[in-house]
């Protein structure tokens, strides 16, 4: 692509403008309006709504409220309007006495380095859950300061334990924190998220309900949108998985999967994802030359996704079980992320391979409708199937050419830097042991 081709995606990048964040919760006749995670009062201007009913989270709207107009008015009548469907599961009546779900003693780890503002708010959300029985695990992850350290022993010395994984990667500090967990189940998220409060009841509830769940997954969206960047990613599906609960079962392939399971990307996303601990554990955990700060650039969590299933084991989507999350906010984080998204989809296949060969003849017969989908996935995309964001908005944002052609090159990458990956980790590991 010119020069000139990107400074053009990027000057139409920079007009895209900023849009207020809200959730709405229609309870009975009446509607109650609050601001996004971090966000000032909804004003006039557009606005992405979560729309909940009785607390239970069941869509999303984009809709503009005129300047003057009340705004709790004008987005509780779009999303009575827009959203029709009930939840599944629905709530017992205003007022009736609710019966919490059963849920198991959990542990939550949250990676982190250097980032002690983002963690900060991520552990006042963990602190605020109403999950009975749970504990919380900070893992810094090659840390080079004490402000990490420093934070937990002043701020969350009783509520929170810290531990430190010298070798860089986010799988090797998630497996960290799957050493140190006492939970029956072990939840992972970010320390750029901020959980909403029944976050980790509705996250770890199924497992008990069905004893052959390995793992659970829950809805993620954005904290704020006030970037063009962070607009961008939203408009283009975000982290999002819909709002309809769904379960994997490796003995029942979806019919509507014909990749499965090796299209993990459906399944969830590494900030809002529990396992059940003795799982984990039996099935190695997560491979160690993947994740953010590895040459690998990612796949971690898909790599743990497929791992759990190819055990035979059934993942569930919950829609209940809601995070907040700070997407990156500038062009160069999109350029960043695009290339290791990439690079992270193929490792993360490569780790597959190589760790369990024996998938090799399910995934070469998947292999054709896989490069379609490849190919798909880096599409320029002109408009979003259904909107952007929250697929209820006629307004359309193109998916640049350039971000395209780096996802594309990171896939290329993948394999190569999943191997390469693997030799650093052995180099660091001997180093480690010969001090």
């Amino acid at each position: 692509m010119s020069r000139a081709g990107v400074e053009q995606e990027i000057r139409r990048f920079l007009d895209i403008g900023a849009v207020q964040v809200a959730e709405l919760d229609l309870e009975g006749a009446e509607a109650v309006l609050r601001s996004g995670p971090g966000s000032p009062p909804v004003t006039h201007g557009e606005v992405f709504c979560l729309v909940r009913r009785g607390g239970r989270p069941v869509g999303t709207l984009l809709g503009r409220v005129p300047e003057g107009a009340d705004p709790k008015a004008v987005l509780a009548g779009l999303a009575r309007e827009r959203i029709v469907e009930e939840p599944v599961g629905a709530p017992e009546p205003v007022g009736a006495p609710v019966t919490a779900p059963p849920v198991p003693d959990t542990t939550v780890v949250i990676a982190t380095r250097e980032r002690t503002d983002r963690l900060a708010h991520a552990l006042d959300s963990m602190l605020a859950q109403d999950h009975p029985h749970f504990e919380i695990v900070v893992v810094e992850n090659a840390p080079v300061t004490d402000t990490t350290r420093d934070l937990i022993e002043r701020k969350y010395a009783e509520r929170v334990r810290y531990v430190t994984e010298p070798v860089p990667g986010l799988a090797v500090a998630h497996n960290k924190g799957v050493e140190a967990a006492r939970g029956e189940v072990i939840a992972f998220t970010d320390d750029d998220v901020v959980a909403d409060p029944r976050w980790l009841t509705e996250l770890t509830a199924p497992f008990t309900a069905d004893p052959g769940l390995g793992c659970a997954t829950g809805l993620i969206l954005p904290a704020r949108l006030r970037t063009p960047a962070q607009v961008l990613l939203e408009s283009h599906g975000g982290f999002a998985k819909g709002f309809t609960a769904r379960t994997y079962d490796p003995h029942d392939p979806p019919a509507d999967e014909p990749l499965f399971p090796f299209t993990a990307g459906r399944f969830g996303s590494g900030a809002n994802m529990a396992f059940r601990t003795g799982v984990l554990r039996a099935v190695g955990g997560f491979d160690p030359a993947t994740g953010a700060g590895t040459l690998a650039r990612g796949g971690d969590d898909l790599y743990g996704f497929v791992r759990v299933l190819a055990h035979g084991h059934r993942l569930h989507y919950t829609p209940q079980a809601l995070v907040w999350h700070h997407h990156r906010e500038t062009w160069r984080d999109l350029e960043t992320q695009a290339y290791g998204y990439g690079a992270g989809l193929t490792a993360y296949l490569t780790a597959i391979l190589v760790n369990r060969p024996a998938l090799l003849p399910a995934f070469l017969a998947r292999l054709p409708r896989g490069l379609a989908h490849a190919r798909s996935l880096t599409a320029t995309r002109e408009t979003d199937a259904g909107g952007a964001p929250g697929a209820h908005d006629d307004r359309t944002h193109p998916w640049p050419r350039r971000l395209s052609r780096l996802q594309r090159r990171g896939m290329a990458y993948g394999p190569v830097g999943y191997l390469r990956a693997r030799r650093a980790l052995r180099a660091a590991l001997a180093s480690g042991r010969s001090r």
